[in-house]
């Protein structure tokens, strides 16, 4: 039963992490609702084990309908996967505790600059100085990756919105360069988790199946209809991201209240 809850989560988090990223959304709170006891290690390793593959197939999908910069890129996706290294061995010396606080703030900057500018990403123009669109790409693939290594909640969507706001891409290629930047950071995250021994491979292998499905699903949707809806999309999952980590902050007690609050309204 369990193994068939946790593919599921995988297969709708594979569907919404192939157009804008967010995936983690769905598939860690439904890996630590079934497997309570086990050490959050683990289940941040076997998530990462199985989201790679989908966010694999999304990039590949992606690279074959949508011109994608190979020469920014890559050297930006090499960056990610260094960075996200450090940052998973700086997460073991000092605590993630002020990101965690500070994360609803940037998002819901984040959130009401791409509101505000109602043309952002709607057109793809990218930096014509090509010295200068590597450089910041690979800024930008560095600064991230070391986040995702290190914190991670909301890498994909953070991958877009600098990708459109700072190179000029539209939402539909920033979409697919960071399938490509968020691999990079995911795989340096496998190897660190695998060393430690915090992966759990039989779980894996169903999960990475179910989330490769559910990528090829949203992959297909974000090349059909294009950009629009890919900024729609992207609009929802950093909404549900500023509630989720809004929600992770809360004092305990103050939660608890929460749920019986809605509980006692509950027909």
């Amino acid at each position: 039963m369990e193994l068939l809850v946790v593919a599921v989560a995988s297969l709708f988090a594979g569907f919404v992490d192939s157009i804008v990223g967010g995936g983690g959304l769905i598939l860690i709170p439904a890996l630590f609702a079934t497997f309570p006891q086990t050490p959050p290690a683990t289940l941040f390793g076997t998530n990462k084990g199985a989201s790679v593959w989908g966010t694999s197939m999304a990039a590949w999908r992606f690279a074959r309908r949508v011109q994608m910069p190979w020469a920014v890129l890559l050297p930006a996706s090499a960056m990610s996967f260094g960075m996200s290294f450090a940052g998973a061995w700086l997460v073991t010396m000092v605590s993630p505790s002020l990101l965690r606080q500070a994360l609803p703030a940037v998002l819901c900057l984040l959130l009401a600059y791409t509101l505000y500018k109602k043309d952002l990403g709607h057109a793809h123009a990218p930096l014509r100085d090509f010295s200068r669109e590597r450089k910041l790409a690979c800024l930008i693939g560095g600064g991230i990756g070391l986040y995702d290594g290190f914190f991670g909640p909301g890498t994909g969507s953070f991958f877009v919105f600098l990708l459109v706001r700072v190179l000029g891409y539209d939402f539909l290629h920033a979409s697919a360069g960071a399938k490509l930047l968020n691999m990079a950071s995911n795989l340096s995250a496998i190897l660190l988790f695998a060393l430690k021994g915090h992966i759990w491979w039989h779980y894996v292998l169903v999960m990475a199946i179910a989330n490769v499905l559910g990528s090829v699903g949203g992959s297909y949707l974000a090349l059909k209809h294009g950009s629009g809806f890919v900024r729609r999309i992207f609009i929802t999952v950093v909404i549900a991201l500023i509630c989720k980590s809004t929600w992770d902050i809360l004092p305990s007690t103050w939660r608890t209240d929460v749920l019986h609050t809605f509980s006692a309204l509950a027909p």
